[in-house]
């Protein structure tokens, strides 16, 4: 058996890759997730484009009955450390009405630059389901 693709709706739409997989065993990889809405917009700001990336990895994980609880790690890439020091508080009350109070383990990577040159913040995840 392989591992099954998915691409949920309400999610920019994939091209080249899959937004995320889930092997056999229940690991549950989900790709790079940014700010960007259905449409291919992405709000300026790190709080807004936090938020919405949030947003977008709890669409993920709802698209195959997963929830926040599944969560086994999560990378932050940010292209502005400091503004992310910054806006700890109010990236922490994003975070909390996204996931709840569960953190899994957690790093923060500073990167020159995202994809889309646009984009501040993008959420790497992996999540862990029942099989």
């Amino acid at each position: 058996m392989s591992s099954r693709y998915v691409n949920p709706p309400g999610l920019p739409k994939a091209v080249g890759f899959s937004h995320l997989a889930v092997t056999p065993q229940g690991a549950v990889f989900l790709a790079g997730q940014t700010g960007h809405h259905s449409d291919g917009s992405l709000d300026r700001g790190i709080i807004d484009q936090f938020s919405q990336a949030c947003r977008n990895v709890r669409l993920c994980l709802e698209a195959i009955g997963a929830a926040s609880e599944d969560l086994v790690s999560i990378q932050i890439l940010v292209t502005d450390m400091s503004a992310y020091r910054g806006a700890l508080s109010q990236l922490g009350v994003a975070y909390r009405e996204v996931f709840g109070k569960v953190y899994p383990p957690m790093s923060l990577i500073g990167v020159s630059e995202l994809f889309d040159p646009e984009a501040v913040v993008e959420l790497v995840a992996v999540a862990a389901v029942s099989s």
